[in-house]
């Protein structure tokens, strides 16, 4: 695929995906939002890459819908997402429950961390929820941004905040659609560090490769998956699927390589073999 609102570059197995619409504050459209389901699933399928980063381009994470394409349902009186054909569903399909809007983030092997060096609104707050871990500029404006526009918590955003910060919160911010900057999100667990515009990349990046040095792809993956499943499932369920896990991985050859490192005092070399 042709690339036009996006940019993605592999660099010591990190993929960046870029949201590259800087003039528009990297508002998102149709376009955009094929290309990044696109390359998700590039990075997720190539096995010289074991983590993502989203981020946007200049000083934007992402403001939400463009603003001529709200225009255009105004004339029209109907919803459209702007997408083609030629849109993918990233990741596994083993999980129905994953393959919808954003949820499929839940369905990919990787762990996805965003980095934000601005604001991100509607659709980007929405983006930077469905990520594993956020990295975020302080002072930059967040907000769900519905409320004001007669729309609805959009994108599954009423599950997954009161998840990821708690109902009480989660109620406030969904209800209020305020703007609050990203130090409060810190200050709510929802943003896991604040880093300064200069060292954000440098720092996103680095914990994204001590990530994937330190832990095995198959213990990345399943831990992943069990965070996500978990969510729906009692503790029993989630207790006897770990034992079986665990019955599993320990035959795997990444589990001796992992003994074998401990006990020489070395960086593991994974292999990625189940």
């Amino acid at each position: 695929m042709k690339l036009k609102d996006t940019l993605y570059e592999v660099r010591d197995r990190v993929a960046t995906i870029t949201l590259n619409r800087p003039h528009r504050a990297n508002s998102w459209n149709g376009r955009m939002h094929t290309e990044y389901r696109y390359l998700l699933q590039q990075a997720d399928q190539d096995p010289d890459v074991g983590a993502i980063i989203v981020t946007g381009a200049g000083k934007f994470f992402c403001v939400g819908a463009d603003t001529n394409i709200l225009s255009e349902f105004t004339e029209s009186g109907e919803y459209s997402s702007g997408t083609g054909p030629d849109l993918v569903m990233p990741g596994s399909d083993e999980i129905p429950t994953f393959l919808h809007e954003y949820v499929y983030h839940f369905a990919l092997s990787k762990p996805v961390i965003a980095a934000m060096p601005g604001p991100a609104a509607g659709v980007g707050f929405v983006l930077a929820c469905y990520t594993d871990i956020r990295f975020a500029v302080p002072g930059a404006k967040l907000t769900t941004a519905h409320g004001p526009l007669n729309l609805p918590a959009e994108c599954g955003l009423s599950w997954l905040l009161p998840r990821l910060i708690g109902s009480a919160r989660a109620t406030e911010l969904l209800l209020s659609s305020r703007k609050f900057l990203t130090d409060e999100a810190y200050q709510l667990g929802l943003v896991h560090r604040l880093v300064e515009p200069e060292a954000l990349m440098d720092e996103a990046q680095a914990y994204a490769r001590d990530l994937i040095t330190r832990n095995s792809p198959e213990s990345l993956r399943q831990t992943k998956r069990q965070i996500y499943l978990d969510w729906h499932r009692d503790v029993g369920t989630a207790t006897r699927e770990a034992g079986d896990l665990l019955q599993t991985m320990v035959g795997q050859p990444d589990y001796k390589e992992a003994i074998s490192a401990y006990l020489e005092k070395r960086t593991a070399r994974w292999s990625g073999q189940k």
